[in-house]
């Protein structure tokens, strides 16, 4: 990060340019993680990176339905649904009926094989992401990540209580 008005912003105007933000430096990073991913996870195991996610999320217990992969993953539920449709195609992940109008999601045994290959190969590239740090360096980032979440969240909730005020507000306008 840098200071504002350092990468050609409006001068005089103390202007921020978008390299200078925190967000635009974490999506650079966060992308380059996830395009490295998703090319090695499509040449060994012929993965998306949402099939993945949906496979790690299932195997690990916390998510057994789509609607809960999909909120767990930050993936659109209509988007995990057409995902789980794939990975039920191909044998990796069974259906049973739950609930109400739910399915229960599970790893078939093909689909545990291919996790625990998958789950291999994100432990190796996340120990040459760590090993570019020492372990200060790791649990300081650690910290400022938890905090820079806890913000995020925060002002998310804000944006999305202002955004319900605003439709709120316009349906009673009739526009």
């Amino acid at each position: 990060m840098t200071p504002a008005n350092t990468h050609g912003g409006s001068p005089g105007t103390g202007d921020v340019v978008i390299t200078d933000l925190l967000s635009y430096s974490l999506h650079r990073v966060a992308s380059a993680f996830e395009r490295g991913a998703a090319l090695l996870f499509r040449r060994e195991f012929d993965v998306s990176l949402g099939e993945w996610r949906a496979l790690a999320l299932v195997a690990s217990g916390r998510a057994n339905t789509t609607n809960r992969v999909a909120r767990l993953a930050g993936i659109d539920p209509a988007q995990m649904s057409r995902v789980i449709a794939r990975l039920v195609d191909r044998g990796y992940i069974s259906r049973s009926d739950g609930p109400g109008n739910t399915s229960v999601l599970a790893l078939t045994t093909s689909g545990t094989a291919t996790y625990e290959g998958l789950i291999s190969a994100a432990r190796a590239r996340n120990e040459a992401f760590l090993s570019a740090l020492d372990r200060d360096e790791v649990a300081t980032l650690n910290r400022a990540l938890e905090k820079l979440a806890t913000i995020a969240i925060a002002l998310e909730k804000v944006e999305r209580s202002r955004a319900a005020d605003a439709k709120s507000l316009d349906s009673r306008e009739g526009v």
